[in-house]
């Protein structure tokens, strides 16, 4: 099952007013209002996930693992997912969201058992404090493509520049990354326009995406005359015919290490999932979402 959450459901949820719940999603981006102690940070989002999934709270433990995920893992991940049920008959449920979000919300308690992130800083901090069964591993390498949409006036090219020229021209009125405070994709967008000397010019027509999934959305609906996305999204179903891209060299941005964790509630099914991951079956679908997979 894929979940996301809407912001004003979580809210709803804390002020103690909870919204009616959609039916196949739950993907919670706020940060929490006050401090919590973790006994009441794990007892608020146990009870915040029954409430969103429409079970009992006492059936919420009982329920498949959660697993949290970057954004550009939505199609890879949910398809190695369905193969994962196939082929172990075990069942996971997916959470997408920027990884700095999931992080903040891991530490605030959430219940999630395993962590595919977009970088391997955010999985290092919650390793330091001690939320992690280990190091976890390097799953995946991502890679940053640049997209025009359909009748954008910007011509898109390894180099960038296409966009240097419309910039220059006063053409690009609005250009979408995810947001680098929390997204591992936005950090290496933001590195890349700054190593092709176009940041300070292009900074007051950006349009942050919460994650790389919203930015892609910008980039692709008319909202911006393109964007810096992730290569996983791009190659996802419905993009071909939305506009061209141009997938930038690895060299020209720091490397997108993507490192998965188990965490310390972690179950049987969760690690199930996890091994399954490093698996063949796994990894050939991640070179086909556009990922390098290491050794």
């Amino acid at each position: 099952m894929l979940v996301t959450c809407p912001r004003h459901l979580y809210r709803a949820f804390r002020a103690g007013q909870p919204g009616r719940a959609p039916r196949s999603v739950i993907r919670c981006t706020t940060d929490a209002d006050r401090p919590l102690g973790p006994i009441s940070r794990r007892l608020r989002w146990l009870a915040l996930t029954s409430l969103l999934l429409g079970v009992p709270a006492e059936l919420a433990a009982q329920r498949p693992p959660t697993i949290a995920a970057a954004a550009n893992l939505n199609f890879a991940l949910t398809e190695i997912a369905k193969q994962f049920e196939r082929a172990q008959g075990t069942r996971v449920e997916l959470v997408f969201g920027a990884s700095g979000t999931l992080t903040r919300q891991i530490q605030d308690g959430a219940p999630f058992e395993m962590f595919l992130a977009a970088d391997e800083e955010f999985p290092n901090q919650l390793a330091a404090a001690g939320l992690t069964r280990d190091a976890g591993v390097v799953y995946a390498v991502g890679r940053l493509v640049i997209f025009a949409p359909r009748g954008s006036p910007l011509k898109v090219d390894e180099r960038l520049e296409g966009l240097a020229r419309l910039l220059k021209a006063g053409g690009a009125a609005r250009f979408a990354i995810a947001n680098p405070a929390v997204a591992p994709y936005g950090r290496a967008a933001e590195a890349l326009l700054r190593t092709r000397g176009l940041w300070d010019a292009l900074r007051p027509n950006l349009v942050l995406g919460d994650s790389i999934t919203q930015a892609a959305q910008f980039a692709t609906t008319g909202n911006a005359v393109g964007g810096l996305i992730a290569y996983s999204i791009v190659l996802g179903p419905g993009f071909a015919d939305r506009g061209t891209y141009a997938v930038i060299p690895d060299a020209d941005y720091p490397a997108l290490r993507q490192r998965m964790v188990l965490l310390k509630r972690a179950g049987a099914a969760a690690a199930q999932f996890y091994a399954y991951l490093r698996g063949e079956a796994a990894r050939a679908i991640l070179r086909k979402h556009g990922f390098t997979v290491p050794d």
